[in-house]
């Protein structure tokens, strides 16, 4: 049975992005991309005119992945520091769920060759800062977290964290427990920026 359109755009996406894990995004082209679905390359330039579009495909399906997993960390619980520990969690699990991503994030394609690749990554990461800042705020309005903080600096901190543990899982040939060890040092993190007890 021939697959739909839709259906095979998301093969070759996900296709890609294991390709990327496998031997790094420099290397994915379109003739491997469609190799590893089993298509000739024609039928993959039919779902994805140029190069440029299919990596756009994959930034698209990332920033829908992610947008998914932080909304839903952020409807468990209303306490501020709890979406944090929810937000940094769901960003973990993003990246262990795609270990290409960290890859991706220093590849020549994203920060050489496309633009809008860069882009798109860029404007994710924003996203992410701005999330954390507003729950950063929102811990030193109702005391749980020190009023000598600046949000923004201390969001710094907490999405540096993530992506230095992403970093080092990826070098370490994912050697420890990504999500677990993340949240154990966001756990030191967060005794850095609470509000001391008498």
């Amino acid at each position: 049975m021939r697959k739909s359109a839709e259906l095979r755009k998301a093969e070759i996406v996900t296709t890609v992005l294991a390709l990327a894990d496998r031997i790094g995004p420099d290397r994915v082209t379109t003739g491997a991309a469609a190799s590893a679905v089993g298509v000739s390359q024609a039928a993959l330039f039919r779902h994805f005119p140029t190069k440029a579009a299919m990596w756009r495909a994959v930034a698209d399906h990332v920033t829908e992945e992610l947008t998914t997993a932080w909304e839903r960390a952020l409807a468990h619980t209303d306490d501020p520091v709890g979406r944090l520990r929810a937000l940094v969690g769901a960003q973990l699990g993003q990246i262990a769920a795609t270990p290409a991503l960290p890859m991706l994030l220093f590849s020549r394609e994203l920060n050489v060759e496309n633009r809008d690749l860069r882009a798109a990554f860029h404007g994710l990461l924003m996203r992410f800062h701005a999330l954390i800042v507003t729950e950063l705020a929102h811990g030193q309005e109702v005391g749980s977290l020190r009023h000598d903080l600046v949000p923004g600096d201390a969001a710094v901190l907490l999405t540096s964290l993530v992506q230095g543990m992403a970093i080092r899982w990826s070098l370490g040939a994912r050697d420890f427990p990504l999500i677990e060890e993340g949240m154990r040092l966001f756990e030191v993190q967060l005794r850095l920026l609470a509000v001391k007890g008498d």
